[in-house]
């Protein structure tokens, strides 16, 4: 016991998407084979207090329509001393004490302060590896605007788009050469919270204030006609991208898009892996998917969303750097569908962590 691998599972979060994430950690903590992995499960609490906690994979479920929370624990901050990769508790009243240092940080961090890149620099400064991709391509992915800039540069398919400020002079005129129906979207954030369909351009300030309710910058994308198309991309052992295969998603009645609710709480969907298109169309996705991944410099493991248009066009909608590992999320189902099941695709994503850290 004493060669197991200590993993950091950091989870909760400041973003909008606290819960879901929480979701994920418990699926993760459930995963990892005690005899391989010393787990050290840390919650960063809604206030963006880090405490070490005692998590029982089974408490951090989705319960009916209440997501669970980070609220209390042994206060902790992570060295960055280099030197050390440590937990060090900062609990009230007593002196610092280093607890542990570890090998490797598993990210389960959704939305700002942990997909954007903010965390990853935190885990550069202290030298210790971790899942995921790095500074640079978590900023990029996590800002829509410049996904899609970059995407475009690469020459891969992007839906037509307008980027709204707050604060910043803006007319619904600037915008309706996009056509309706548009989706009103922050631009740095997901599990599709914040977003709104506008059909009437009379409701797009109405959306903008939701959209702003998360973000100071705004995305307005036209709708792209076409069937919802995932792909999960790994690295290999050498560090090439390797794509899953893909996932539709098919919404079911009473859901005329593919929202928050329709994700996690209502069952409202249904997928099939592989979806029903043709052999080429399937293997332009995954080239996409790669060639995506590729484009932002990722690194680990990405989710690549597409629409795929009745003519069989290919178009790129975002990146998800740490996609959902929920126990309904597509990433693991994709991978599972593709032969690499949950317990391993974890050990393959703390793998490839330590081998580029050991680089």
């Amino acid at each position: 016991m004493a060669d197991r691998i200590r993993v950091a599972v950091v989870y909760g979060g400041r973003s909008s998407e606290h819960g879901i994430s929480v979701v994920s950690a418990g699926s993760i903590l459930g995963a990892l084979d005690p005899e391989k992995y010393d787990v050290v499960p840390v919650g960063i609490t809604r206030a963006g207090r880090w405490v070490l906690t005692d998590a029982d994979p089974a408490s951090l479920q989705i319960a009916g329509r209440t997501l669970p929370e980070v609220e209390k624990g042994t206060s902790v901050v992570l060295s960055t001393d280099p030197s050390t990769s440590a937990l060090v508790s900062i609990e009230p009243g007593s002196l610092a004490e280093v607890l542990e240092s570890v090998d490797v940080v598993f990210p389960v961090l959704h939305g700002r302060y942990g997909e954007d890149g903010t965390i990853q620099g935190l885990l550069e400064l202290a030298g210790v590896p971790y899942v995921g991709p790095g500074v640079f391509a978590s900023a990029a992915a996590i800002d829509k605007e410049f996904t899609k800039r970059l995407l475009r540069d690469a020459g891969l398919e992007v839906g037509q788009f307008a980027v709204v400020h707050r604060g910043r002079p803006f007319s619904a005129v600037d915008v309706q050469h996009l056509g309706l129906p548009v989706f009103v979207k922050p631009a740095r954030a997901g599990s599709s919270l914040g977003i709104t369909r506008v059909t009437d351009w009379a409701d797009l300030p109405d959306a903008l204030e939701v959209a702003f309710g998360h973000d100071s910058k705004v995305l307005i994308e036209a709708a792209v006609v076409g069937r919802e198309i995932e792909c999960g991309v790994l690295e290999d052992s050498d560090g090439r991208p390797i794509a899953s295969l893909p996932a539709e998603i098919r919404l079911l009645s009473g859901h005329d898009w593919y929202d928050f609710e329709a994700k996690y709480l209502d069952d409202a969907c249904e997928f099939d892996i592989p979806p029903d298109l043709p052999a080429d169309v399937i293997a332009r996705v995954q080239d996409t998917a790669c060639r995506a991944f590729a484009a932002l410099d990722c690194a680990g493991l990405s989710r690549v969303d597409f629409f795929v248009t009745p003519d069989g066009q290919v178009v790129v909608n975002e990146i998800n750097t740490l996609p959902g590992f929920t126990p309904i999320s597509m990433f693991p189902r994709m991978w599972a569908a593709s032969g690499v099941d949950y317990p391993t695709l974890v050990d393959r994503l703390i793998a490839s962590a330590l081998r580029r850290g050991s680089e």
